[in-house]
């Protein structure tokens, strides 16, 4: 009964669709980071704890199946 009503017109459906992808659009963007992070000189792990480069030798043998 009502969904019939909502648009009358192909123009004012456009207009809102228009509208919603603005709005999403518009809350993104205000939600992005203003600028990247400085990129790290030295990998680290989920605990950022540095990892060394024995620590990056054993997980390539570990995933090399070594």
């Amino acid at each position: 009964m009502f969904s019939g009503k909502i648009f009358r017109s192909r123009w004012a459906a456009l207009l809102w669709a228009a509208g919603i992808v603005w709005t999403a659009y518009d809350v993104a963007e205000a939600n992005a980071p203003k600028h990247a992070p400085a990129p790290q000189t030295q990998p680290t792990d989920a605990t950022r704890a540095a990892v060394s480069d024995a620590d990056m030798k054993v997980l390539k043998g570990l995933l090399d199946g070594q």
